[in-house]
């Protein structure tokens, strides 16, 4: 552990190193800061590369504490002058760049302490690394920057495991098998070997799994008091298939594919395939389950990581919000959701929603695979002529981690989309393009955002699952009213992911998404 520790030390020095007489490298993704700005951060990066020749004064570290906190603060404040997509390299990186000091120092702070890290401890050093890759996106050079950031957490990583040698597979170790006692050896597909981690990785096969109680039944009624989970009836199903290789899921993008009603190209129709992910370390309870919370949390520094939240039931709803969290406080209301779907909280739930999770958390990446569908050749829109839907040939994977009553409204998206449902069970609706006027999109709202992806209608409300906001009394507003019987005739079709299902969803269809149980998915865009 020692090596380790010392190891990170020397990792910190190397970015104080480059940040401090870099110039050449520094200037090129800073300029656009300013000079006086540049400077500060050069001295501040001086002074920790001091701190290995001797021991400064308490007061001289506070003030480069102080310095870097308000370097953080000030490139924090630049990106509100922009759209999210447009933020200056500059200020990124001048973020980016503090935030990593600032680690440095905090690391430095604990060399005397040979104390296993505390929660608080990883608070303090996660922190920085995390918000420079959600909000700058880790700017900076090769040698630094987002590299640097995921070098630096995978090494925690392992000093965490070197603390706590009694939560490791013995069978993963490498240590001398004679030494200890035999466990039962798992077994497990070679995908899950080709995917081994860095990392020796604990047994976490015996449990608890979120789900383990789901009572989810059609037969519910959505007022139900009981720990019952409403399912909505499935009533025009979305067609189902087996896995389907590249060429198979081509072939049903071009003409509707053997054995399915033949459809042109630009007009293909969702559809459910089963066994996509049958060997994905995250479905496999021997390997690396991602409906373990344990092993979830292990997995994110004991869940303090940091991540984006969405806190209400729909992004729609007044009182929404968003907020960057632990790890941890997710997975504690997933566990308590499990136990109890129909707990209700006042702030409404909490959901992981469209993050580019794999992007911050590379090493969940190792747990799942793009699949070969999202190489296939698809027809774009023609009538598309916005840059921001255009992906050049690469997937944009999100993650979506949620409890039971979280609801995506209906809404159309710019890309093919795959839906790979890991963990949990969710209710989907699609609509044809065609249908767009029936659905009543939305627009350009209030400063400027535009909302015309998104429908004004409430599919819970319509139906009678769920009340109107604000409303009292029976479920849903103006439900059999002719506006509502009206938006019952649009034609849709239906389906329930269980786990271990992907659906197809078309460029262009509108979809509403409920979840029915602690969900973990992922979405594949593509064009």
């Amino acid at each position: 552990m020692a090596d380790l520790r010392r190891g990170l030390w020397e990792h910190c020095l190397a970015a104080a190193r480059q940040i401090a007489h870099d110039h050449a490298t520094t200037a090129a993704g800073l300029k656009g800061c300013g000079a006086p700005l540049i400077d500060l951060l050069r001295r501040q990066a001086a002074q920790i590369l001091l701190l290995q020749e001797d021991d400064r004064d308490s007061k001289d570290v506070r003030l480069v504490a102080r310095r870097l906190d308000d370097l953080v603060e000030l490139a924090h404040a630049r990106f509100y002058a922009f759209r999210p997509s447009d933020v200056p390299a500059c200020w990124r990186q001048l973020y980016t760049d503090a935030s990593i000091l600032l680690f440095s120092l905090r690391w430095w702070q604990r060399r005397a302490n040979r104390a296993p890290l505390s929660d608080d401890d990883l608070d303090g050093l996660v922190r920085p690394l995390d918000m420079a890759l959600i909000l700058a996106g880790g700017a900076g050079p090769p040698r630094r920057g987002r590299d640097w950031i995921h070098a630096t957490l995978e090494t925690l990583h392992r000093v965490l495991q070197d603390e706590e040698p009694d939560a490791v597979d013995d069978d993963n170790d490498g240590d001398d098998d004679e030494a200890r006692p035999r466990k039962k050896p798992r077994r497990e597909p070679d995908i899950v070997k080709r995917h081994a981690g860095v990392f020796p990785i604990p047994d976490f096969s015996a449990g608890p799994f979120f789900n383990e109680g789901d009572s989810s039944s059609s037969s519910c009624s959505p007022s139900s008091s009981s720990k019952c989970q409403f399912v909505p009836p499935i009533r025009h199903p979305v067609p189902r298939s087996g896995p389907l290789g590249m060429e198979a899921f081509q072939a049903y993008l071009d003409y509707g594919g053997a054995g399915f009603a033949a459809a042109a190209a630009a007009n293909c129709k969702p559809l459910v395939l089963s066994g996509m992910l049958d060997l994905w370390p995250a479905r496999q309870k021997t390997a690396r389950p991602w409906s373990s919370p344990a092993y979830l949390r292990w997995r994110t520094l004991r869940g303090r990581r940091l991540v984006p939240v969405e806190v209400g039931r729909s992004y729609v709803d007044d009182g929404w919000t968003q907020s960057i969290v632990p790890f941890a406080t997710v997975l504690e209301e997933l566990e308590s959701a499990s136990e109890d779907p129909t707990r209700k909280k006042k702030t409404g739930p909490m959901y992981l929603a469209q993050h580019a999770l794999f992007t911050q958390m590379p090493m969940l990446q190792q747990d799942i695979s793009i699949p070969d569908a999202c190489y296939t050749t698809t027809t774009m829109d023609s009538d598309s002529d916005d840059d921001d839907n255009v992906i050049d040939g690469h997937v944009l994977t999100n993650a979506w981690l949620g409890p039971p009553g979280t609801i995506t409204p209906l809404h159309t998206d710019p890309h093919h989309n795959l839906l790979a449902q890991v963990v949990g069970r969710k209710y989907v609706r699609l609509y044809a393009p065609e249908q767009t006027e029936a659905l009543r999109p939305r627009g350009r709202e209030a400063g400027g955002v535009d909302m015309g992806n998104t429908s004004t209608v409430d599919v819970g409300v319509m139906e009678g699952w769920d009340k109107a906001e604000g409303g009292e009394g029976d479920e849903g507003e103006g439900v059999g009213s002719a506006e509502a019987a009206a938006f019952r005739a649009v034609p849709y079709v239906d389906c329930i992911l269980e786990p271990g299902d992907t659906l197809y969803i078309p460029q262009g269809w509108w979809h509403y998404v409920r979840g029915l149980s602690v969900s973990f998915s992922v979405s594949f865009w593509w064009n």
